[in-house]
């Protein structure tokens, strides 16, 4: 089950659409859904866990915290909706894009996909574009 928390005033205008894309997402990559949380957040609150728990004295997205077991992805992630905004801004894509970037960069990650070097990150991208593609709302 995938859960979404919230920890500063924005709330997903489409829940069900994303819920729907992320369970579609890691049908996709052949694992199963286990228990998924989204923490949306604000930089203030990131930078303590990264500080605290990674050591990293700077400011990001999103930290991902894997509890996969075997095929069934677990995990706690954490977004940044201040980070996803700018980053948005400096990329020149719409905030919902860049937020479907980061919501599924989370999900790759649980599924073996690092982007510490240049050609992983390169993967990555090419991944997180793919499953961006899959976002459909019906209306």
């Amino acid at each position: 089950m995938i859960n979404f928390n919230y920890e500063t005033e924005f709330t997903l205008d489409n829940e069900q659409a994303f819920l729907d894309w992320l369970s579609a997402v890691i049908v996709s990559e052949n694992k199963s859904e286990g228990e998924i949380n989204y923490i949306f957040c604000d930089d203030d609150y990131l930078h303590k866990i990264n500080v605290e728990y990674l050591n990293h004295d700077t400011l990001t997205d999103i930290i991902s915290f894997d509890y996969t077991v075997g095929n069934q992805l677990n995990g706690d992630i954490f977004v940044s909706v201040e980070r996803v905004e700018d980053n948005a801004k400096d990329f020149n894509v719409s905030f919902e894009e860049e937020l479907k970037r980061v919501l599924a960069h989370g999900i790759l990650h649980y599924c073996g996909y690092k982007d510490k070097t240049d050609t992983d990150a390169a993967k990555m991208r090419l991944k997180e574009d793919e499953k961006i593609a899959m976002f459909h709302v019906e209306h």
